[in-house]
């Protein structure tokens, strides 16, 4: 019986999808460019349903029948990742891979110094970091563990509040001294406020804390570059007080008036609890992300 497309010409294709190229494709997978181009002719024969892209002045542009096709690719491509995590060490060792997504201020700001010591005390654990600040499907099994700072709603997975986190308006001390000091939000009207560029729902929120802020004058729906950019000198922006409160340059602005909270969940699929490894990181994390918010409620008081 025709067991239908092999996996090695449906991981081409999602890298094609991913790079939009049969070059990019090629390197991301470590083939040459005319293997993964066999690999999508040997696709399109096997499926019988035409061409899955067409070539243009940007690369290789997805057919509908492609697009329809990305969706299940995505998944074939998240289990298999998940099997060859399950795959690198017994469901009892202290050893192997596991996969992690946080967002991207998490993952740059406050994970590394929690991985640091996870593993100096467990060496043989290999993280994967996804930073992204989408959700990752933790039931396709996209990750392993996910730090989240909306409350998960699926079924199936172990979940552990363990906090809040404040957010505020920070500046650079050398932006404050040459544009001036603040005293009330009248004065934010002569100030470079930093925010969001298209990200609606970013928008949306800091809008309905502050609904009076002035229209931003540095954008960027980067969280790391705000970040940068508060650190430059560049504007009024918002950070975590406890990543804020790391640097003495920089000084909180309007504290009273701005008030904000961010809520931080730690979750895995639930059938993963007697996996040791994935156990360990779990509760690496919520210990981590508990002590991260702490320090910054302690600073406050």
């Amino acid at each position: 019986m025709d067991s239908g497309p092999g996996w090695e010409l449906w991981r081409t294709f999602g890298a094609v999808m991913r790079a939009g190229s049969l070059s990019g494709a090629a390197r991301m997978l470590g083939l040459t460019q005319p293997t993964a181009g066999r690999h999508i002719a040997e696709l399109e024969a096997a499926l019988g349903a035409g061409a899955l892209f067409t070539r243009s002045a940007r690369g290789l542009q997805p057919t509908e029948t492609a697009l329809a096709l990305a969706s299940e690719s995505e998944a074939m491509a998240a289990a298999a990742a998940a099997l060859v995590r399950t795959a690198s060490a017994p469901a009892d060792a202290m050893t192997g891979v596991v996969r992690i997504s946080v967002s991207e201020v998490i993952g740059a700001e406050v994970l590394p110094p929690i991985l640091a010591a996870l593993r100096a005390q467990h060496p043989g654990l290999i993280i994967e970091l996804l930073l992204t600040n989408a959700s990752s499907d933790l039931l396709r099994r996209d990750a392993d563990l996910a730090i989240r700072m909306t409350e998960p709603r699926q079924q199936a997975l172990l979940i552990k509040s363990v906090g809040r986190i404040r957010l505020g308006f920070y500046a650079h001390r050398d932006y404050l001294s040459r544009a001036g000091s603040i005293g009330s939000a009248a004065d934010l009207e002569r100030h470079a406020i930093i925010g969001f560029d298209q990200d609606a729902a970013s928008i949306r929120s800091i809008e309905a804390a502050w609904p009076d802020l002035p229209c931003f004058a540095l954008r960027t729906d980067n969280q790391l570059a705000q970040l940068a950019l508060i650190r430059a000198g560049c504007g009024i922006g918002v950070m975590q007080d406890p990543i804020a409160h790391r640097d003495p340059a920089l000084v909180s602005v309007l504290p009273e008036d701005f008030q904000a909270r961010m809520s931080v969940w730690i979750a895995m699929h639930e059938d993963l609890r007697s996996t040791r490894r994935m156990r360990l990181v779990f509760d690496a994390l919520v210990s981590g992300m508990t002590a991260h918010i702490k320090a910054g409620s302690e600073r406050q008081r």
